[in-house]
């Protein structure tokens, strides 16, 4: 999926999906829903810190 199709999906423009890739922008609660029903994911993995996954990775013996 590009940025594009899931901005038109989500009802935001491509330049929201780019800062939040960039972690320059955090969507609001609705936009988050949005994104995880598309993913097919629960907001709370969708929204976990990159730091989070590097402390989970190392928690769980993977870094």
């Amino acid at each position: 999926m590009t940025q594009q199709e899931l901005a038109d999906t989500v009802h935001v423009s491509s330049r929201t999906i780019i800062s939040i890739e960039k972690e320059q922008y955090s969507p609001s609660l609705m936009l988050a829903y949005r994104m995880a029903r598309v993913f097919g994911v629960s907001v709370e993995d969708l929204c976990l810190l990159e730091e989070n996954m590097r402390i989970d990775d190392e928690e769980n013996g993977y870094a």
